[in-house]
């Protein structure tokens, strides 16, 4: 049994993504102490904004023309992709900044769709595999709020985890997080106390879909 767990937050101690994702894993880990967990800290070591760039057009080169930055980037979207396809189960941690996708996030997946066995035209290979996405978000979006469609990157995320990807994903999603942390929030203490409340026995529930085995290829 094995994990992959990525982390977006560009905070460590207070990050409430990764406290609920913590949850998840450290329900993942119940039935296997031991069992293998490899990390990528995004948030805190961050892909350098150029490799997307030179990993597309060294992709389209044979690789003696590729320069060295070509070859590097290259080599990095296969590792990356390694990272995936070694786990058998997978748990992002990713929350909402300026409306929109993390941007550590999104060079991840940028980087990681260059690799020919995840671009288009190929079946997925990680079609299936049991993952959990958390996101978290400072103020609250739900429906019937004023921010009601201010939050582009959930769909955005389930659209590649979920549909392009074909992962047999579960969300996890928590509000108000910046509720004790920005004054003009703290009205609504009692309902983010809630919230997180939720989020959390959520995030317990999801932990055994990550230990549910995929079918055996055909």
């Amino acid at each position: 049994m094995s994990l992959f767990r990525l982390d977006a937050s560009i905070r460590v101690e207070g990050s409430a993504s990764r406290e609920i994702a913590d949850i998840v894993e450290a329900g993942w880990r119940a039935e296997a102490p031991s069992a293998s967990v490899v990390r990528r800290h995004l948030g805190t070591e961050p892909l350098p904004a150029t490799v997307w760039g030179a990993a597309v057009a060294g992709s389209a080169l044979p690789a003696a023309e590729r320069s060295p930055e070509q070859a590097e980037a290259v080599a990095l979207a296969a590792t990356l992709t390694d990272e995936l396809l070694d786990a058998e189960a997978l748990l992002f941690a990713v929350p909402l900044y300026n409306f929109g996708v993390s941007q550590h996030f999104k060079t991840w997946v940028d980087l990681v769709i260059t690799d020919p066995r995840m671009g288009p035209g190929v079946p997925p290979p990680l079609a299936g595999r049991p993952a959990v996405l958390v996101t978290v978000r400072g103020g609250n979006y739900s429906a019937g709020t004023p921010r009601e469609g201010w939050d582009h990157a959930t769909g955005w995320m389930r659209r590649i985890l979920a549909d392009v990807w074909q992962l047999d994903l579960r969300v996890v999603e928590r509000e108000f997080t910046l509720v004790g942390v920005n004054p003009a929030l703290d009205s609504f203490a009692d309902v983010a106390a809630q919230l997180k409340d939720a989020a959390e026995r959520e995030a317990a529930a999801h932990a055994p879909h990550l230990r549910a085995r995929r079918p055996a290829a055909a």
